[in-house]
């Protein structure tokens, strides 16, 4: 018998039975005791286009009923090596946009108390500002790998500071980000000027658009993120809009010419050996992809998170 949980596995359990938890692990009310814990962000009164992200969370655990415990592209054994499991989702008020602030920034620094490494399910990416509020409590200005259609730094959007589309500006102008540690990976599409991206590499972002990554493997492209990101803390947020529509089309904001699904993992395979501190995979809308592929992308990625996450070990 392993001291860890282990998700339930499809031999004991067929997999459209059991709990409705990530990986179908086991649940528990906080982060006591864990090295690691799956946490649900349930809203989407951020969103500008489509909405549906507040359905993200259950459908990602639905679909991750798929995944098994070992990884056998890179031997990750994350279930022989940290104690994980599902704590559930962050009560969020769903009337009231910038109440959540303090709602999530709370909730994560609960979990952070434990020395526990959140990997959220969302949501719509407002919840990555109050998040990373609290990472950076624990950690200081964190370096992060975000992968995106959009740079996400606008710096109002119908005059609210308090949006998906806004995050990355709000963290950055509180010195929650360590700026020269920070890659933003995938951006493309239609702007409303030429220079939109240009704030990024003002603060000393690195901006890797869509089209510097087509036809090609990202793992030369990581292994300089990796060079860049040093021993510091790293923070992973994954839109699921960085994927192109034709792989993820469950999503709010859609555009064409993205990420490839390898692309995806090669990222976060990438970020193995870096402090990760924490990750988030955003922006699943469910009723925009009724055959559950964008959520089980989701799902995916937030596993590979796991298995890049310090102390797990790798069979030989």
């Amino acid at each position: 018998m392993s001291d860890f949980n282990q998700p339930l596995g499809g031999n004991e359990m067929p997999r459209f039975g059991g709990p409705a938890t990530m990986m179908r692990l086991p649940t528990q009310d906080n982060a006591a005791g864990l090295d690691a814990a799956f946490i649900g962000v349930p809203m989407d009164i951020g969103t500008s286009n489509r909405p549906g992200t507040r359905l993200g969370p259950r459908q990602i655990r639905d679909e991750s009923r798929m995944l098994r415990p070992y990884n056998m592209a890179t031997r990750a054994a994350p279930f022989d090596s940290l104690q994980v499991a599902d704590i559930g989702d962050v009560p969020i008020n769903t009337f009231n946009l910038p109440k959540n602030l303090d709602i999530i920034t709370d909730f994560y620094d609960e979990v952070l108390s434990h020395d526990c490494v959140p990997l959220t399910l969302g949501g719509d990416h407002t919840l990555t500002w109050p998040l990373l509020r609290a990472i950076a409590k624990k950690h200081g200005p964190v370096g992060v790998i975000h992968v995106d259609a959009h740079a996400d730094v606008n710096e109002h959007m119908f005059g609210e500071e308090v949006a998906h589309g806004c995050p990355f500006r709000r963290a950055q102008e509180e010195g929650l980000l360590d700026s020269k540690r920070v890659v933003q990976i995938g951006l493309r599409g239609t702007g409303y000027a030429a220079d939109d991206f240009d704030w990024c590499r003002e603060q000393g972002f690195r901006v890797v658009t869509a089209e510097e990554c087509w036809y090609k493997s990202l793992e030369p492209l990581m292994a300089e993120v990796r060079e860049q990101m040093g021993d510091g803390p790293v923070y992973i947020s994954f839109d699921i809009d960085g994927l192109d529509p034709s792989v993820a089309p469950g999503t709010g904001t859609v555009e064409m010419g993205g990420l490839t699904a390898q692309q995806g993992l090669e990222i976060v395979r990438g970020a193995a050996g870096l402090n990760v501190v924490g990750g988030d995979l955003v922006e699943v809308s469910p009723p925009y992809d009724t055959s559950g592929n964008t959520a089980l992308m989701g799902a995916t990625l937030l596993y590979e998170m796991l298995c890049v996450l310090p102390g797990v070990k790798r069979r030989d």
